[in-house]
């Protein structure tokens, strides 16, 4: 079980992210290798590929670069102990273009207990996470794999977890409940805010028109 074997076809980069509806979920079915047996409508509009492009092809086929070879590392070794696993990913679509997603990855077993598919559901990621978390751990650990290798990037991340007292999936975890419950708490305060500058001018008005 590998997506080390990759797509012929490698799209020209371009620094911009994909215009896409994220109240979407994007999914799709692979083998127990990580080759693609179906792509939800969402997952081709996004990536930018046809289904006839997309069928029998490694998933790595929307791999982005500046993706650390290390979360696949830790991603595919979970996979093969039949671990459902969740990851933060930055694919890569035809255009060129980027999308980030975080991704809940499901293994199923056939009646022998040998995983028969994996399927994966995502979503997007607040931008907040990825510019104040994500970036700056992943260009670490590709700016150590492009000077030590992958051995050196898996001990820098086991490190950077270990000091946290947290797995990858409950660090990614972590930052996803904390921005949300983050936003929960502006949009609490700013209908405060909004209710009391209401009832503030509804006062105003009263004491105006009563002089």
């Amino acid at each position: 079980m590998s997506l080390d074997n990759q797509s012929q076809f490698t799209p020209t980069i371009i620094d911009k992210e994909v215009s896409w509806d994220k109240t979407q979920t994007i999914m799709s079915k692979t083998n127990s290798f990580g080759i693609i047996e179906y792509a939800n409508e969402v997952f081709v509009d996004v990536c930018g590929y046809e289904d006839y492009e997309l069928m029998g092809q490694p998933h790595n086929i929307i791999r982005h670069p500046d993706m650390p070879k290390v979360i696949f590392k830790v991603l595919w070794e979970n996979l093969k102990q039949g671990n459902n696993f969740h990851a933060i990913v930055k694919n890569l679509a035809k255009s060129g273009r980027y999308y980030w997603v975080v991704t809940d990855f499901e293994v199923t077993k056939d009646e022998n207990g040998e995983i028969a598919n994996i399927f994966g559901r995502r979503k997007s990621v607040a931008q907040e996470v990825i510019s104040m978390s994500i970036e700056p751990l992943y260009k670490k650990l590709l700016q150590i794999e492009a000077a030590s290798g992958v051995k050196y990037s898996e001990k820098y991340l086991i490190g950077f977890l270990e000091e946290k007292n947290r797995t990858y999936v409950e660090y990614i975890k972590d930052l996803i409940f904390e921005h949300e419950r983050a936003q929960q708490k502006q949009q609490a305060f700013t209908e405060n805010v909004v209710e009391d500058k209401e009832e503030e001018e509804k006062g105003f008005f009263g004491r105006f028109f009563n002089r």
